[in-house]
């Protein structure tokens, strides 16, 4: 059991660097980013399509703020899902941090791309009457790093400290993953190997679920359950497209118009586990 703990956490701690760093660099390219200035990104022909592209970018602040600005009625269904449908947290930067995993990020990106700019475009069109508001006269909408609001914050504090706790924080969710799927493959390694021998179609339904779970420790659970051997590719993709960081916290958060923020939720889920299976189905075709 020692060596099981041991190895999880050289495993984990190889990948703290790399996670500091990439947090460092997200802060500075992304702090304060504000698309609301230029109304032509909420709302116009390209909203989904650009809404993907950023949404893609791995931290939590694209999903808080499309989530803000849909709230507000700025911004189409069909823009926020996609939005929502392209975010995957912490998994790029494991998967590129993994070693032979990295091999996963292209063709997760072109999956998730591709779903969300579809998904976001058909959603535009069948509520292409939807009615949307304006921006006050001053009014800004932005969004930080897994939601937190430390814009006024000093330098140090923005592009040291708060990426330090980022990634401590991702750290501890890997440790107690990479804990949990040692002791699993200890006592039960037979168990799960027949599980995942025969379980390949019930694992994007399962993927799919877990990834509704607003907090990073999802994709974190998703992402390593992936490179541990533990899930498929299409269970993988099923998992990170229903994903959307802390989106749905935002939505929720009001306590108003649930009702559209379950069928929202609904969505996701559906089409996560839809791009699971297709991706499982394409596996199988050119395996």
């Amino acid at each position: 059991m020692g060596e099981v703990l041991l190895d999880a956490l050289i495993d984990s701690a190889k990948v703290f660097p790399f996670l500091f760093l990439m947090y460092v660099l997200i802060e500075f390219l992304e702090h304060r980013t504000n698309v609301s200035r230029n109304k032509n990104l909420l709302r116009g022909r390209l909203a989904p399509l650009l809404g993907s592209a950023v949404g893609l970018i791995p931290q939590c602040g694209f999903s808080v703020m499309a989530a803000k600005l849909y709230d507000k009625k700025l911004i189409r269904t069909g823009t926020v899902l996609a939005v929502f449908l392209a975010t995957s947290d912490e998994a790029f930067i494991l998967l590129l941090s993994s070693g032979p995993a990295a091999a996963a990020v292209a063709p997760l990106i072109v999956v998730k791309f591709a779903v969300a700019v579809g998904i976001g475009y058909l959603a535009n069109a069948l509520t292409r009457r939807e009615a949307l508001s304006e921006l006050g006269e001053g009014e800004e909408v932005h969004g930080t790093p897994c939601g937190h609001d430390h814009e006024h914050d000093k330098p140090v504090k923005q592009y040291l400290v708060h990426p330090l706790l980022h990634s401590l924080e991702v750290f501890a969710y890997l440790l107690a993953v990479n804990v949990a799927f040692g002791i699993a493959m200890h006592f039960a390694a037979d168990a799960i190997t027949g599980f995942l021998q025969s379980g390949r179609w019930y694992q994007p339904l399962i993927a799919a679920a877990v990834g509704l779970i607003p907090n990073c420790a999802s994709s974190v659970l998703i992402t390593q359950a992936y490179i541990g051997g533990y899930i498929t590719f299409g269970a993988c993709a099923a998992g990170l497209c229903s994903n959307a960081g802390l989106g749905f916290v935002i939505l929720f958060k009001s306590g108003k118009k649930w009702r559209r923020n379950l069928a929202l939720l609904a969505v996701m889920f559906a089409v996560g586990v839809a791009a699971g299976y297709a991706v499982t189905g394409v596996s199988l075709l050119f395996a």
